[in-house]
């Protein structure tokens, strides 16, 4: 249960940061928190990751409701067994719902941390959470490769 309050969570911190930039920026407005190096910049992705794959709406909504399912039975098979993982996999969970209710709302999906030192693609909390899970989730695989190894 703890895994899906973390999901919970996620979305909840997603969906209410988005609706503060929707609410109080304009798009294309930027907003330097750090001069030349972090801004908060109202963007709006009709894409996946970097942009790709733009006005694929239908595509991205029947991959995430696949991911979606996929999570939650692996969830439900590994549970406590694998606390990592089960992190790992809730912090998708939460980002893939995130920018799963943007798509199927609008049709694009609300991005606003720029970092722009190293023109980085602007992104949200829930692209975060993705990030963070699956890296997460490489680092486990590569923890427990070298575990079987030795």
């Amino acid at each position: 249960m703890l895994y899906y309050l973390i999901a919970v969570v996620i979305v909840a911190l997603d969906q209410w940061s988005k609706h503060l930039v929707v609410k109080n920026m304009e798009i294309g407005e930027s907003i330097p928190l750090i001069a030349d190096v972090f801004h908060l910049t109202s963007h709006r992705n009709m894409g996946a990751a970097f942009g790709i794959l733009q006005n694929q709406r239908w595509l991205f909504i029947i991959i995430t409701i696949a991911v979606v399912i996929g999570i939650i039975y692996s969830l439900a098979r590994i549970g406590k067994t694998q606390p990592r993982v089960s992190f790992a996999l809730s912090l998708v969970l939460g980002g893939a719902i995130g920018n799963f209710i943007d798509r199927l709302l609008t049709g694009q999906v609300v991005d606003f941390f720029d970092f722009t030192l190293i023109n980085f693609p602007i992104f949200n909390i829930a692209d975060m959470a993705i990030t963070f899970g699956v890296a997460i989730m490489l680092i486990d695989t590569l923890l427990e490769t070298r575990k079987k190894a030795a």
